[in-house]
């Protein structure tokens, strides 16, 4: 019996992880955005006066204390994240199907795809 990985396998398992990332993330924004309109959805805005981004959004640590704390935003913000991250993750499997081939080329083409990703996130510059 050959238990020999193949590349469709891989392909399948990765196309599992882009569609359960677009989903999961998309159900953390609608109850993210539900959970907002409930608490909010009935005070006027004043558009005359700038108010900003809460400080719980500038780290994660407020982001996720937001989330135990069932703030709306942090919740949406959080089903971002998610979503941002779903074609990091996809690199990463990528990167162990090559491994799992043999396939060192494309792995270390996959590898440099992720330094370059990981550097532009830490650094906040794009291009």
């Amino acid at each position: 019996m050959n238990n020999k990985f193949k590349d469709t396998d891989m392909q399948a398992v990765i196309g599992w992880i882009l569609r359960a990332g677009v989903l999961i993330s998309m159900s953390v924004v609608f109850i993210g955005g539900a959970l907002y309109l409930y608490r909010h959805g009935q005070s006027h805005v004043d558009y005359s006066t700038f108010k900003g981004v809460p400080d719980f959004v500038h780290s994660a640590g407020g982001i996720i204390n937001g989330i135990f704390t069932g703030r709306g935003r942090a919740i949406i913000q959080a089903g971002i994240i998610l979503l941002i991250a779903t074609p990091i993750i996809r690199v990463v499997f990528s990167a162990i199907g090559f491994v799992l081939e043999k396939d060192y080329l494309y792995l270390g083409i996959t590898i440099l795809v992720l330094f370059i990703i990981m550097a532009s996130m830490l650094s906040g510059h794009a291009g």
